[in-house]
């Protein structure tokens, strides 16, 4: 604690340090803290799992402006791109509030609005929300904020990627333009950085994230497999893996449903978390998976920033991320504070320009993988004949090859098939073979039978 007492915090705020169960300060705590104390604005890059939460909320709820008045709005405005997000932040907040005397509120779509509306006429200094809930109560009326002295860009990459910066946009301009503003996040790319600092005045950079690599105790692997025996490498790596906390990431809502189905006809008690979900399901499945009541759990990237899970062993990149940065963010769901975690990613022929970008991302190979239990020559074979087929394309002998080969298996396909058929239900086969036999009184036989008289009659002159 006496760390923190160095930051020049005040009492009320080193309670609350310690009610959070904090002992001594993460390096980008240590740097953002009394940065944010004195006022200034703020780029923020640290590892997921760093203590960013605390690096902005402690100091700015610690130096917040009493108001008697609740209706003069929030003084204190933190944006963040997704509902488990706040709720998670929203979390840290309180406890803090708790021991500086401050009123909080969250407010985020997926929810009745009327709840939150009342919240707000009741006072809050601290508002958390999602950038299309705050519009919707702003543009309402229920929201004013004329008072926002501080602003938090939480995730600002990410709600850049979601397509909110035009609401982000329009709230900062409903902000007063005298404001301290700071910008946190994992991962911060020369486009984020452009497009929100121009809404800052000087601000400090920190960067506790040099090169955005993951958690240096997370082991990362690559597993190659086509993409229609991913279900069975899953299944072969989950009881290799013996039931760790597990998420694991999948790029649509569809996959994400359709590999639940897999995972209860398995056997697993599983969850499933993505846009598609309504607020009360995803709540349920977060809070289910934290108490151990469900294990894996399935999600798209809506689950990939910020969230602060404990106990995660296990990360599962079913589907390899489209964007190089995201890889970070759900590899950072494991190891986090100085704890152990494994990261695969399945990789198909198709996914190579994908691994190619995190690779450099990162800056190195991702480790090759070969799971256990999983009859990979299937998925070999598979593989083999997609790229003969792709160079087919561009040499002539070897498409006539290809041709001729598939003719075969076809034809020896249809010859196993009837055989099978023949096997199956032998009388129908042999009623079929009586069928084409010819009749001896009949015009074909005739007809065969002169042909044959004449071809005899020649063979003998």
């Amino acid at each position: 604690m006496a760390d923190f007492a160095r930051l020049n915090l005040s009492d009320r705020a080193l309670e609350a340090v310690s009610k959070l169960g904090f002992t001594q300060p993460t390096p980008v705590q240590e740097k953002a803290i009394p940065k944010a104390i004195q006022g200034s604005d703020i780029v923020a890059c640290a590892q997921t799992g760093s203590g960013k939460t605390l690096a902005f909320a402690l100091p700015l709820m610690d130096t917040l402006e009493p108001s008697s008045n609740p209706q003069e709005g929030p003084r204190l405005l933190i944006l963040t791109p997704t509902r488990e997000l706040a709720q998670q932040i929203e979390g840290v907040c309180r406890t803090i509030a708790e021991c500086l005397d401050r009123r909080v509120c969250c407010v985020v779509g997926g929810v009745d609005p009327a709840g939150q509306v009342h919240a707000l006429q009741a006072g809050a200094d601290v508002l958390i929300g999602t950038p299309g809930r705050i519009i919707d109560l702003h543009e309402s009326g229920s929201l004013s904020l004329t008072s926002v002295g501080k602003l938090v860009l939480d995730e600002a990459d990410r709600m850049l990627d979601m397509g909110f910066f035009p609401q982000v946009q329009q709230i900062i301009g409903a902000c007063p333009q005298k404001r301290q503003t700071l910008l946190f996040s994992a991962t911060i790319d020369g486009k984020a950085a452009r497009h929100f600092k121009r809404f800052m005045s000087h601000p400090v950079l920190i960067d506790q994230n040099p090169g955005h690599l993951p958690a240096s105790r997370v082991r990362q692997f690559a597993v190659e497999v086509d993409h229609r025996c991913k279900p069975q490498l899953l299944k072969a790596l989950l009881a290799q893996q013996r039931r760790q906390q597990t998420i694991i990431f999948v790029r649509t809502k569809r996959r994400a449903d359709s590999l639940l189905e897999h995972l209860y006809s398995w056997g697993y008690k599983a969850a499933c978390i993505h846009s598609g979900r309504s607020q009360a399901q995803r709540r349920s499945a977060l809070d289910d998976f934290a108490m151990h009541k469900v294990n894996p759990i399935v999600a798209t990237d809506v689950l990939a920033r910020g969230i602060d899970l404990e106990g995660i062993g296990l990360v599962v990149n079913y589907d390899i991320p489209l964007q190089a940065d995201d890889y970070i963010h759900r590899v950072g769901r494991t190891g986090r504070a100085g704890a152990a975690g494994c990261a695969f990613t399945f990789i198909c022929p198709e996914n190579k320009r994908e691994l190619a970008q995190i690779e450099n991302l990162i800056g190195h190979q991702i480790e090759r993988y070969h799971v256990q239990g999983f009859a990979s020559q299937e998925s070999d074979r598979a593989i083999a004949k997609r790229a003969t087929r792709r160079n087919a394309k561009n040499d002539p002998e070897l498409a006539a090859a290809l041709r001729e080969y598939e003719a075969h298996l076809k034809k020896s396909e249809r010859r196993r098939q009837a055989r099978k058929k023949r096997k199956e239900n032998p009388s129908t086969a042999k009623a079929a073979t009586s069928r084409h036999k010819e009749k001896p009184d009949s015009p074909q036989a005739k007809r065969t039978s002169a042909r044959t008289a004449r071809s005899q009659k020649r063979f003998k002159r």
